[in-house]
C-alpha cells in the first residue's frame, strides 16, 4: 500500500488499498465510447525474442477497452517485419506496425528533411513521434498511452491506472506520468535515485528556485517511460530524438499544459525491466549514454527558460552534484538496511562516478553547442509544411500492412 502524501506541484494519484483493476477496466470500457484509447508500443525487433514482450501481449489480449494498438518497429529487415506482423497478429485489437526501416516510411522521412523539418536521430523518440502522427492521421482515438516492451513485471493494472486519469472525463487531466517502486532484493533505478534527482536539487541550489526545476522535482519517477495524454498534446509537443526523451517530454508538458491538468499515477507495486549496463568506457551505450543525453536535454531546456549556465556554474554544479549524490547513497543505504535489502556501496559509488563522467561530457557538448540537435518538429508544423502528410502516412502504413512478399513474382537469376 502506498502513502497518501502529496509532494510538489504535480498531483499524485496513489495506490490505496487492494487492487481495483476490474472496476477501473469496466469504467474504461464505458468511457471508451467517448474517449477511445490508443496504445503505442515502441519496439525493437530483438524484443520479440524476449519473454517480457510475449507476457505483455498475453495481457493485452484480455483488454477490451483499447481502441487500437500501434507498434513502432525499429531495426527490422523485410523478413523480420513480416515475422513481426505475424507475432502481433495474435492481438484481438486493431493493430498496425509502423516499419520505420521500410522504404515507404523512409521515403516519408526524406520528404520531411526536404521540407526542412527536424526528424531527429533514429531511435525511440522518432519511433514514438511517428506513431503519434499515425494516430493523429486516423483521428479515431482521443487518448494516447505509451509504455515500453521490456517490462518483465507487466500486469493489467499498469495500463488501466495509466489511462484512467485521462480517459475519465470527470477527472479532467490531460497528461499522466506513471511511477512505481524499483525494488527486488535490492534497490534499482540508479539513474533516478543517484543522478537526476541529485542533479535537479543541485541546480536548485546554484540557480535558485525555478518553476521548471520545481516541476521536474515533483515527479516521483521522472524517467519512467510510461505516460498517457490527450491527443491534442501530440499536436503541439516536440520530442527529443535521444535518451533525453523523458525529460524533454516533461519540459514540453510544462510549457503546453496547465499544472492542474497534469498528474502522476502509481501504476504498480513493483516494476522490473531490462537493466542497462553502466558502460563506463563507452559514451555511446548504456547508462553513460543515457546520462549524457538527459543532462544535455535538461541544460538546453533550462537555457530556453532564460537560465544562464556558464562554464563556471557548470563546473561548480559537478562538485555540488557529487555531495548531493553522496548524501543520496547514505539515505538509500539506510533505506535498504531497514528493509533487509542487499546494498553494495561500492557499486553505488561507481555509478555516481560514471554519472559524473557523463555530466562532464554533456557540459562540454552543451558549451560547444548550446542548441545541439534540434528537437523533432511537432505535428502541427509538419501538417502546415506538408498538408497531405496524414494521407501519405496512412497510405504508407496500410500498404506495409497489406504487403505480402511471398505473393511477389520470383526474380529469375541471369
Amino acid at each position: 500500500m502506498s502513502d497518501f502524501y502529496q509532494n510538489g506541484v504535480v498531483t499524485v494519484l496513489h495506490r490505496l488499498g487492494p487492487s481495483n483493476v476490474a472496476q477501473l477496466e469496466r469504467e474504461l470500457a464505458r468511457h471508451g465510447s467517448t474517449h477511445p484509447i490508443a496504445l503505442v508500443l515502441p519496439c525493437l525487433y530483438a524484443e520479440l525474442a524476449r519473454p517480457a514482450l510475449r507476457h505483455i501481449l498475453d495481457t493485452l489480449s484480455g483488454l477490451s477497452y483499447l481502441n487500437e494498438i500501434v507498434v513502432s518497429l525499429d531495426r527490422a529487415s523485410a523478413l523480420e517485419f513480416r515475422l513481426a506482423k505475424q507475432y502481433f497478429s495474435a492481438l484481438p485489437q486493431r493493430v498496425r506496425l509502423i516499419w520505420n526501416d521500410g522504404h515507404r516510411i523512409q521515403s516519408l522521412l526524406k520528404l520531411f528533411v526536404a521540407k526542412n523539418l527536424d526528424i531527429g536521430h533514429p531511435g525511440k523518440g522518432r519511433g514514438c513521434w511517428m506513431a503519434f502522427g499515425y494516430i493523429l492521421a486516423r483521428n479515431e482515438s482521443q487518448v494516447i498511452a505509451l509504455h515500453d516492451c521490456d517490462i518483465a513485471s507487466y500486469s493489467r493494472e499498469y495500463l488501466a491506472r495509466l489511462c484512467y486519469p485521462i480517459a475519465n472525463p470527470n477527472l479532467n487531466y490531460e497528461f499522466c506520468k506513471g511511477y512505481y517502486s524499483r525494488v527486488t532484493d535490492r534497490l534499482h533505478g540508479r539513474v533516478t535515485r543517484l543522478f537526476i534527482t541529485p542533479l535537479i536539487r543541485s541546480l536548485q541550489q546554484l540557480v535558485g528556485p525555478h518553476p521548471l526545476l520545481t516541476f521536474l522535482d515533483s515527479f516521483r519517477y521522472p524517467l519512467a517511460g510510461e505516460f498517457a495524454m490527450v491527443r491534442d498534446l501530440a499536436w503541439t509537443n516536440r520530442i527529443p530524438g535521444d535518451w533525453g526523451l523523458e525529460i524533454g517530454v516533461l519540459a514540453e508538458i510544462y510549457r503546453n499544459c496547465a499544472l492542474r491538468r497534469i498528474c502522476q499515477a502509481d501504476i504498480a507495486d513493483t516494476y522490473d525491466h531490462k537493466h542497462q549496463p553502466l558502460s563506463d568506457n563507452d559514451a555511446d551505450t548504456g547508462l553513460l549514454k543515457m546520462c549524457v543525453d538527459i543532462t544535455k536535454s535538461l541544460f538546453r531546456n533550462l537555457a530556453s527558460e532564460g537560465v544562464v549556465l556558464s562554464d563556471s556554474v557548470l563546473k561548480t554544479l559537478r562538485a555540488t552534484y557529487v555531495q548531493s549524490a553522496q548524501e543520496a547513497i547514505n539515505r538509500y543505504e539506510n533505506d535498504a538496511a531497514i528493509n533487509s535489502l542487499m546494498f553494495d556501496r561500492h557499486e553505488e559509488r561507481t555509478a555516481v562516478e560514471v554519472f559524473l563522467q557523463g555530466m562532464k561530457l554533456a557540459t562540454e557538448g552543451f558549451l560547444d553547442d548550446p542548441l545541439g540537435v534540434p528537437m523533432i518538429s511537432n505535428w502541427s508544423r509538419v501538417t502546415h509544411a506538408i498538408p497531405d502528410v496524414f494521407d501519405r502516412m496512412i497510405e504508407a502504413v496500410e500498404e506495409d500492412h497489406a504487403w505480402d512478399p511471398t505473393a511477389e513474382p520470383a526474380v529469375t537469376p541471369r
